[in-house]
């Protein structure tokens, strides 16, 4: 990002994962970074905190201007309540999902494709659709990016935190089928990556999927996750009458996005290896930020 041309960043939330991560990304750039949150979580050093409820700002706004917003609204109605508390502000940047396109759809989904119910995904990924609408009806020079699965640093999503907790207890993994199913992936820092070099170079196109080039099969995944912690995995294959979300931490749904124009723009990808190692080394000290659910349990308890 261009530090003549982007001073004050203002990000919604600021406490957990990616937006936590956006937020520490540009206070390590050398901007002023605003975190708009009600202060219920420890916030991140060197931001400055405007402590308010996005669905109650009321003028808490009104006196500022941010070269850019970077808003993880979840619905039309934090779009709208957001962009009401704003007074002024350049660049509009909405963190939105892959969750927009149905599973029926045509893959790689590409950023034209038909947008709908997703079934694994459900409201939340129709609410994201709608969050979409909202801002680019009020605002159709904002910029909205649909990410994959995000991973790395901060993950409080009980994903690859998974994979190392079997892989620190030297446990078997118990993998779903034959492992070949892919899944896509980008670590959050490309995010940002990606946000520094929509915003310099302006693209014409506002709408962009995310994503690595190339996805991985779960196999592969797993593998490298014991790796990165000096671990060899042993397979244990299981068949498709358990649910796999029971014992494993991804619906079974394969699915592709076209990243063709993010890379047009961005053409490196952080390596996987080196940002599940990061993930790691940061999850060894912050086991408690995770949100763990019972999946060892239910492997204890049934295979």
């Amino acid at each position: 990002m261009n530090t003549n041309s982007m001073k004050k960043v203002l990000v919604t939330g600021g406490t957990v994962f990616v937006s936590r991560y956006i937020a520490e990304y540009y206070v390590r750039q050398g901007f002023e970074v605003y975190v708009l949150n009600r202060n219920t979580r420890e916030q991140s050093s060197g931001v400055k905190l405007i402590q308010a409820d996005r669905h109650d700002l009321g003028n808490v706004l009104h006196d500022m201007h941010f070269d850019v917003v970077v808003d993880t609204a979840y619905n039309a109605t934090d779009v709208n309540l957001l962009l009401d508390g704003l007074h002024s502000f350049d660049e509009y940047i909405l963190i939105s999902s892959s969750a927009v396109y149905p599973e029926s759809g045509i893959q790689p989904f590409a950023e034209t494709a038909n947008l709908g119910l997703n079934k694994y995904w459900a409201k939340y990924g129709t609410d994201k659709i709608e969050a979409e609408k909202a801002l680019l009806s009020r605002n159709p020079n904002a910029y909205i990016l649909r990410p994959p699965y995000l991973y790395g640093r901060l993950n409080n999503v009980y994903r690859e935190a998974f994979v190392f907790d079997c892989a620190f207890a030297d446990r078997k993994f118990y993998l779903p089928k034959d492992g070949s199913m892919k899944l896509q992936f980008l670590h959050v820092e490309d995010l940002c990556r990606f946000m520094d070099a929509i915003l310099e170079n302006k693209p014409e196109n506002h709408i962009f999927n995310l994503g690595n080039k190339k996805a991985i099969s779960i196999r592969e995944w797993v593998e490298l996750c014991y790796d990165v912690v000096g671990k060899t995995v042993v397979f244990e294959n299981i068949s498709d009458d358990v649910e796999q979300r029971k014992y494993f931490p991804f619906y079974d749904y394969e699915y592709y996005l076209d990243v063709t124009k993010q890379h047009e723009i961005m053409p490196d990808d952080i390596d996987m290896a080196k940002g599940l190692k990061e993930a790691a080394d940061w999850y060894v000290h912050n086991q408690n930020a995770i949100m763990k659910k019972p999946l060892i349990e239910y492997i204890d308890c049934n295979f």
